[in-house]
């Protein structure tokens, strides 16, 4: 994040500059106990005394000040200042002590590493984001957006919107932190899914087309219009955030999280050398031999925690020695410097820094020269050469370049007067002081030269410390080259191995190595991570020429020696019966060496340079020396701001226990207010810090998990949303512990950590306990997925007495059968106060299930009740009905599987909760007027909805619900059964019998209650006595288009309707007792079996009469009554079929009854019709009977006739009773063919009356056999019979009848009088024969 080159003077001014700016800086921004005389009681203030800043001697305090009303109460108000200044200065160096411990852990994390497996969080819903979203939808539903969708789509929205976006529950749910952009767009999901299988089928459009194209269009919607690019763009940078975290990120959310500031990051970053692995590990290792001396002196003083068993207190020991060993295993199993090559340490076993060493194990530990092993990678730059004056210009030169007991490199070839080649040549060698070889030659222009010309070369020694750039160096000349004076340019890179930590030139001087004080050529080797050699090298070798394993030295600044010459800066390496004194040539190198060594010895004691010593003691003496190391710069800084003491302490000092408390717990706090919604669950980056910090610093598991339990219960008891399955983890951790199961190898445990446990236990069981009792709203719509399941699973664990023995089921049963009673009481009262039920009865809180309800809801209302108009409460009682399947319905689609094992507790909830509706409904009904019909729609609503349900269709409530309203439907159908009696008979008493186009433009419509549910029949609510008023009914919509042509009569269609809608209605309660239900249905079909009995009969009695009434001549129309009456046997017959038959056994019980009689009615009406007819057709042959031959009137007519046609032109007889006839049948014909609506009703009557016709024909003719026909009688019979036989093949009377025999005989009859009259008459027939003719036809026509 900040390397020791950022810019500490632009820090150190702002430091200054705020110190400048705030008045308590002496009191607050620089207490440390290096400086007590600037601590919070002390001296050190602006204006003298314990308050610092606070005196009005203070820096532009005294003129503002007002005067003090009383110095007793001020001087109360500055000791509570002044001791909140303290608490919050003492939080301030916790903190920073706290950040410091965090830092060392992210730079140099040995034990733990971010996890990629952690479940990926989503981004939170805000409450300003969830009000965005609604605005969106609801723009959507106004038709504001271009989003093109169908009926269904928005029909699903709308529904989603209602029912989802704007309930309470996700508005407490986003407030919780619980809500993500994922968990409304599954819930719209799942919303949709049951519509689009309740589609029909399409062809070449599958179901999952469906739903994928309006998941398309709601995330159009729920984006509205921000560029999906840009919002792809920012997930994955957030999602790449979320799994893995850089150090700097790391270093920044710990800032945050612990209220660091900006440059006291720089401060502390810089001076604890955190980009140094180096000193990161030599610090690991100097803490973890602190530990192990800790645990030593705790053996030895016997100061042990409490724990629950004496026994432990052994174990305890051997647990911390156990877990520093593991530590050091860890930290040998790293490389030598974290990103650096994969070069591993030798693994050499630790040999603790203690008084008294074990010769043997020393002996067993003690380095060979072989196992030091360093490898160099060198690097060769040749530039240029000058000096080159003898050679001529176009001469051919060249370099080589070698490192000794290496490989031989050339140069490109270069004219003698540009010797220019910028060639590199890479080299790799074990020797710690090199020597590298230049050459440069020209080519031989000899014929006999086997060899080129070396002119000169030149050796160097280069180091890890030498120059990198590049040099001029002088060549040794070869003997005969003229030119003396030759120059190279190059450079030498030798870059430092990674277990090599320092070298360069020391005089040395040891008991057992280095005897003679001598300047030689030192590296510090790291050979693991625990063993350091200082070894001395030679030129050339690869072979250290002696070695001392840094095992047990302290390192310290010495004085000078005397009697040692050469040398200017002292230090030595001290280890009980040797000392080693070194000497380097100037103080900074001095310094780095004693760093070096400190690092590798793992000392508790820390060198200390005599130039700070200096410093710390001399007035003002604030700038280093300039021979100094940048790492004592940057520690002379963070001492001048105050940061000394937390760099400088000594970790094992600290409770860390409690310190990891704190920053877990600050931790969690900036992970709730983060944009995601966590649920609890640290990120990755968070995970991996605190993990390290618990490994590194000895933090117990079980102290971690319990803290972690407390905040998180904390969280949730203020309204957080918290993940059970976390909860369940660290609960099992912490149970696993304390009945030593030893879940992370720690077998001892404390007496605090075993009360905690039970106390947070007891905690944690409430919390469930409570969760379950309002699943609906800490887990709504079943969010977050799972939750509610693992809260009933880790609720069965806590209710465990050991981690071994299940608790019995029964136990479990009781717990969540308790939760799920009081889980109905909150869920009704909730329910009734949305819904706004007013004036409940003083019996429903008198009620022993409402004894709990009545102190939550409000005693106010129950006098408002009696305002309430009994309509008004039956139409709050459905809505609450509404509500309460609604209710229902989403227990069953959001939360039935979490109970999946406790279903039958989910029933007993669902019973209790309608118990309580249940006490509303009974009262509302209670105050209906008596025979009014209003609440049917209540128990359909409701009945349709239980029945369906395969677990309360007839539970108790469903069974109370059929025993209120049976009676009701009882009465209703006997009431209906006297009002369609009534209605028959007064009916046919006024009946017009005028056909009924439209049954709804002839019937009254009535009010119905406005529910969207199949229309009730009603009645009147005041019905007197006996025989009750005909109510009125208003058809629906869907019955217009079946009679749009003519039908019966208004009071047959009034009856039919009313016995349909009787039944329809019965039928759409859906009565669930099968009994009972059968019993109705029996019951309705008798009585429209009677019903429709009585309307046959009246009807039979109306058309005998109305036929008698209607004229006997050739004039006799058939009436449209008659007509009506005909239609209304045709619906009797259709309306029977439906209205009468039973299902079942008795199918045909009364049915056949009524279809028999209806048949046999439309026989005799058929037989009176005809009978009509043929009355009318003997009238006309009796007309024609005043023409026998041999009557009086036929020999009268004949002489007049006769007798004036000698004077006067007398006209013959006319064919106008033969029209008159043809006339009315063919009227008749049309009439009843085209207003009676049965076919076969027509061919029955038309078969009939042809048959009927010919046979009276037949026998007048028959009467007549031995006379002959007069000519007028002739003429008329010949057409009648002719038409009648035209007519009624036309009109589908079929072939075998038309040729009766009883026709036949007509026909011949007729055929011979006219071959007779066509003899005797002169004029003949006038073209009238029963040949066949079209010209006859035509003249007819």
């Amino acid at each position: 994040m900040l390397d020791p080159s950022s810019s500490e003077e632009e820090s150190e001014e702002l430091v200054e500059e705020e110190s400048g700016k705030e008045p308590l800086a002496p009191a607050t921004a620089r207490l440390s106990p290096s400086r007590p005389g600037e601590g919070p009681g002390g001296g050190g203030g602006a204006g003298g005394g314990g308050g610092g800043g606070l005196q009005p001697g203070g820096r532009g305090g005294g003129a503002a000040r007002p005067a003090s009303p009383s110095p007793s109460v001020a001087s109360e108000k500055e000791k509570d200042e002044l001791e909140r200044l303290q608490r919050e200065e003492e939080e301030r160096k916790r903190k920073l002590q706290l950040y410091v411990f965090v830092m060392r852990c992210i730079a140099y994390p040995f034990n733990a590493k971010q996890p990629t497996d952690m479940a990926r969080r989503q981004q939170k819903i805000s409450k300003q984001q969830l009000q965005t979203i609604k605005d969106r939808f609801q723009a959507f539903l106004n038709g504001e957006t271009q989003i093109v969708a169908d009926e269904a789509f928005i029909n699903a929205v709308q529904s989603y919107y209602e029912v989802f976006l704007k309930s309470d529950r996700v508005a407490r749910m986003v407030q919780s932190g619980g809500c993500s952009a994922n968990d409304s767009r599954e819930v719209f999901k799942k919303h949709i899914e049951k519509r689009v299988r309740s589609l029909p089928e399409i062809d070449g459009l599958s179901k999952e087309t469906v739903l994928s194209s309006w998941m398309a269009k709601f995330d159009a919607i729920y984006r509205g219009e921000e560029d999906p690019r840009k919002q792809q763009a920012r997930m994955t940078a957030s999602a790449a955030s979320e799994l893995i975290l850089s150090k700097e990120q790391l270093y920044e959310m710990f800032q945050n999280i612990l209220g660091i500031k900006k440059f006291e990051h720089q401060l502390l970053y810089n001076a604890c050398q955190l980009d140094n692995p180096d000193e990161q590990a030599a610090q690991i290792r100097r803490e973890l031999d602190g530990r192990l001396q800790m645990a030593e002196q705790i053996a030895k003083e016997r100061k042990f925690p409490k724990f629950v068993s004496k026994e432990m207190e052994n174990m305890y020991i051997e647990e911390l020695k156990s877990s520093v060993n593991l530590l050091m295993a860890n930290l040998e199993s790293m490389p030598v410097s974290k990103g650096g090559s994969e070069f591993k340490l030798q693994k050499l076993k630790r040999s603790h820094n203690t008084s008294i060493i074990d010769m043997g194990e020393e002996n067993e530990n003690q380095l060979s020269k072989s196992d030091v092993v360093l490898s160099f990678s060198l690097e060769v730059v040749i530039m240029e050469v000058q000096g080159l004056k003898s050679l001529a210009p176009n001469r051919i030169v060249y370099c080589t370049m070698e490192v000794e007991g290496g490989e031989k490199l050339q140069t490109d070839q270069a004219e003698a007067s540009k010797p220019t080649w910028g060639t590199q040549g890479d080299f790799t060698t074990t020797h710690a002081l090199p020597a590298v070889k230049v050459k440069l030659f020209t080519e031989s222009t000899g014929v006999l030269a086997l060899e080129d010309k070396e002119l000169g070369r030149v050796v160097l020694h280069p180091t890890p410390n030498s120059p990198k750039q590049s040099e001029w160096h002088k060549m040794t000349v070869s003997k005969n080259c003229p030119d003396q004076d030759l120059k190279i340019k190059l450079a030498v890179r030798m870059d430092k191995p990674q277990n090599m930590k320092h070298s360069g030139y020391l005089w040395a001087i040891g008991k057992n190595v280095w005897k003679r004080w001598k300047k030689r050529f030192f590296v510090l080797v790291q050979v693991s991570q625990y063993t350091f050699a200082m070894c001395s090298y030679r030129e050339k070798k690869a072979e250290p020429q002696e070695l001392l394993q840094l095992d047990g030295y302290t390192v310290d600044y010495t004085d000078p020696q005397p009697g040692l010459e050469g040398g200017r800066a002292f230090f030595n390496a001290v280890k009980e019966g040797d000392t080693v004194i070194f000497a380097s040539d100037d103080e900074q190198d001095r310094i780095l060496w004693v760093q070096a060594m400190y690092r590798a010895t793992g000392q508790s004691h820390k060198p200390v340079p005599p130039t700070q010593v200096q410093k710390l003691n001399a007035k003002g003496g604030n700038v280093p020396q300039l021979d100094a190391p940048i790492s004592q710069f940057y520690a002379d800084r963070a001492q001048k701001h105050g940061m000394d003491e937390f760099i400088s302490s000594n970790p094992c000092n600290f409770d860390h226990a409690s310190l990891f408390e704190m920053v877990q717990r600050l931790t969690l706090d900036h992970r709730l207010n983060d944009s995601y919604s966590c649920l609890g669950w640290f990120s990755p980056g968070q995970v991996f810090v605190l993990d390290e910090y618990c490994a590194r610093n000895g933090v117990r598991g079980c102290h971690r998990h319990l803290c972690y339990l407390r905040d998180l219960l904390e969280r949730a008891e203020n309204g957080a949303m918290i993940d059970p399955t976390l909860l369940h983890y660290s609960f099992a951790f912490c149970a696993s512990h304390v009945h030593g199961n030893r879940p992370d190898g720690i077998g001892t445990v404390t007496v605090d950590e075993k009360e905690r446990f039970e106390e947070i236990k007891e905690r944690l069981r409430l919390l469930l306990e409570n969760q379950i009792t309002h699943f609906r709203y800490c887990f709504p719509f079943g969010r977050p997925e799972g939750a509610l399941k693992a809260t009933l699973s880790l609720l069965e664990r806590v209710l465990m007495k050991d981690i071994v023995t299940p608790v019995p089921q029964e136990e479990v049963k009781t717990v969540i059968r308790k939760c799920l009673e009081q889980a109905a009481l909150v869920n009704y009262t909730r329910l009734s106060e949305y819904a706004k039920i007013e004036g409940k009865k003083r019996e429903m809180y008198e009620h022993p299930v409402f004894c709990l309800a009545s102190q939550v809801m409000d005693l106010t209302i129950q006098n408002v009740g009696r305002l309430v108009t009994p309509a008004k409460k039956l139409e709050d009682t459905i809505r609450l009905a509404e509500l309460v399947i609604e209710v229902l319905q989403q227990n069953e689609e959001h939360h039935a599987e979490a109970f999946a094992w406790w279903s039958d507790l989910m029933v007993e909830h669902a019973e209790t909760f309608l118990s309580l509706f249940a006490v509303d409904m009974d009262a509302a009904l209670e105050v209906q007027p008596p025979d009014t019909w209003d609440s049917f729609p209540l128990f359909q609503l409701l009945n349709d909805s239980l029945r369906s349900d395969y677990n309360l269709c007839n539970g108790k409530f469903h069974k109370h619900l059929q025993d209120l309203f049976a009676p009701l439907v009882v009465r209703y159908v006997d009431l209906m059964e006297s009002s369609i009696a009534q209605s028959i008979h007064r009916g046919f008493e006024r009946e017009s019998w005028e056909p009924v186009k439209s049954l709804t433009s002839n019937l009254p419509n009535v009010n119905l209650p406005n529910v969207n549910l199949p229309k009730v029949p009603n009645l009147p609510v005041n019905i007197p006595l006996g025989i009750p008023q005909m109510p009125s009914f208003s058809a629906p919509s869907w019955m217009a288009a079946i009679y749009d042509s003519d039908n019966g009569s208004g009071t047959s269609e009034d009856l039919f309707w009313k016995l349909d809608a009787l039944q329809t209605f019965i039928r759409d309660l859906h009565w669930p007792e099968e009994e009972f239900g059968k019993h109705l249905e029996q019951r309705l079909k008798l009585m429209a079996s009677d019903m429709i009995e009585s309307c046959v009969k009246r009807t039979r009695i109306a058309f005998e009469v109305k036929l008698q009434k209607t004229s006997r001549s050739t004039d006799f129309r058939v009436p449209q009554s008659i007509c009506t009456m005909f239609n209304v046997m045709v619906d009797a017959k259709a309306q029977s079929t439906k209205l009468c038959s039973m299902e079942m056994g008795q199918e045909h019980q009364y049915h056949s009854k009524i279809d028999e009689l209806i048949e046999e009615t439309v026989k005799e009406m058929i037989t009176l019709l005809v009978a009509k007819f043929v009355t009318i057709l003997e009238g006309v042959l009796a007309k024609l009977s005043r023409y026998d031959e041999g009557t009086l009137f036929s020999s009268f007519l004949s002489f007049t006739v006769k007798a004036a046609s000698k004077y006067v032109d007398v006209p013959k007889p006319g064919m106008d009773v033969a029209d008159a006839y043809v006339t009315f049948v063919r009227h008749s014909q049309d009439v009843l063919r085209d207003k009676v609506n049965e076919e076969m009703y027509i061919e029955r009557l038309f078969d009939q009356w042809y048959t009927s016709s010919m046979n009276v024909v037949c026998t007048w003719l028959t009467d007549r056999m031995d006379l002959q026909l007069h000519i007028y009688q002739l003429k008329t019979l010949i057409r009648i019979v002719k038409k009648t036989y035209r007519d009624f093949r036309l009109q589908g009377v079929l072939d075998s009848t038309l040729n009766s025999k009883t026709y036949e005989t007509i026909r011949n009859r007729l055929t011979v009088e006219e071959a007779t009259a066509s003899v005797s008459e002169g004029g003949g027939l006038q073209g009238i024969t029963m040949k066949d003719s079209d010209e006859e036809d035509e003249e007819d026509d």
